[in-house]
This record gives structure tokens, sequence and C-alpha cells, in this order.
């Protein structure tokens, strides 16, 4: 265990938290997600082919599984508005 705890860096995961209709929480590795569809519910389905339900929307799925993609570096994160120059 480093002594130095604050210099410590997280550790990247595959993984976001998500909530499966009867209320119980679960992570989900974000690589295996191939499509995401509101249907009233959420579907997410996987690259095996299961499908989950869960409580997040769609676009809140798409947000998490994102993050974590930034996160990876395999998007980039938006950048910053530019501010108009006088020059």
């Amino acid at each position: 265990m480093n002594a130095n705890k604050g210099t410590l860096k997280r550790e990247r995961q595959p993984m976001i938290k998500l909530t499966r209709l009867g209320g119980e929480p679960f992570v989900l590795n974000a690589e295996l997600i191939r499509y995401v569809e509101a249907r009233p519910d959420t579907y997410v389905t996987l690259t095996t082919g299961e499908r989950i339900v869960v409580v997040e929307s769609m676009d809140e799925v798409m947000r998490r599984a994102v993050l974590y993609q930034q996160a990876k570096h395999l998007i980039p994160p938006p950048r910053p508005p530019h501010p108009e120059s006088g020059t």
C-alpha cells in the first residue's frame, strides 16, 4: 500500500452503476453494451444477446457510458467554448 494516499489514482474500471426495475443496483461492464432502447422502459442489450431492463432513462445510460469512455480517453471531452478574441 502506498503511504502517500493522496497521490493514488483511481483505477479506471469498465463499469457503470445502474438499477434494475425492482430497485436492485448493479454494475455493468460498459464495454458489453450493444445498444440501449426506450420502449417505454429502458432496455440495455449486451453484446452477448442478454437484455436488461433498468430504471435509468436511455439518455442517462448513454451519459454514463460516454463518461466511462471519456475516462478511458476513447472519446475526448467536449472542448470549452472559445472566448471571442478581439484581435
